[in-house]
């Protein structure tokens, strides 16, 4: 462990390597091997990417101000500690392989106060989508300069939109989003109000309508794929 109490968990390691191995189950050539191991991989992938989001939010707090994140175990990357086991975590897996929309899944408690400016509260926000960008633009590179097997190819590629998807998702200012999070701290009281009021089902409208309607959802994905 280093100062910042930084320490992978077993858990966050595990779902790694279940998705490393579902790449490598992907080449094999058997369709039950394919089937099976690009559902893993793709759910792998989103339970990895889920823990880094929730991380990148902790770390910028810790480094910013707010010690308590430590004491959470925000910085261990296990997803059991970012808030509800169902509906963060098992709720977001069940849409994401149903409905392929990457609900934002996990969450961590902030101490905004103990943070040492709106420069960093917003920062704070903005890093957890970022990472989803950084890590479906790396899956990109990855994808396109370095495998050569078809199917894992095309998994990785669809977990490389669903980063994308869920970084544009995110960062709308959309209360309970972390674009909405971003810009917070820098509105006035009035607005501020207004969004901790509509924050509790502000984001379950929006995946309504992603879900539900579909000359949206077909704008969103078109948009997502042109990227």
């Amino acid at each position: 462990m280093n100062r910042t109490g930084v320490r992978p968990s077993p858990i966050f390691l595990i779902i790694l390597a279940v998705a490393v191995a579902s790449g490598v189950l992907v080449t094999l050539n058997s369709q039950t091997a394919v089937d099976a191991g690009t559902l893993m991989l793709v759910l792998g992938g989103w339970g990895t990417s889920l823990a880094l989001h929730e991380f990148s939010h902790a770390i910028v707090a810790y480094r910013g101000g707010d010690r308590a994140v430590r004491n959470k175990g925000y910085l261990t990357l296990d997803i059991r500690r970012y808030t509800d086991p169902v509906f963060s975590i098992v709720v977001p897996l069940l849409f994401l392989a149903f409905g392929g929309i990457p609900l934002p899944g996990g969450a961590v408690w902030i101490d905004h106060r103990a943070l040492r400016s709106r420069k960093i509260e917003s920062l704070v926000s903005l890093v957890g989508p970022l990472s989803n960008l950084v890590l479906g633009v790396a899956l990109i590179w990855v994808d396109r300069e370095l495998v050569t097997n078809l199917f894992l190819a095309a998994g990785l590629m669809y977990l490389a939109m669903l980063q994308i998807l869920a970084f544009f998702i995110n960062i709308l200012p959309i209360p309970g989003m972390d674009g909405w999070g971003a810009i917070e701290p820098w509105l006035s009281f009035e607005a501020r109000r207004f969004g901790a009021t509509v924050r509790p089902w502000a984001p379950m409208v929006l995946f309504v309508l992603l879900v539900g309607v579909r000359p949206v959802s077909q704008a969103v994905f078109d948009f997502i794929f042109q990227l």
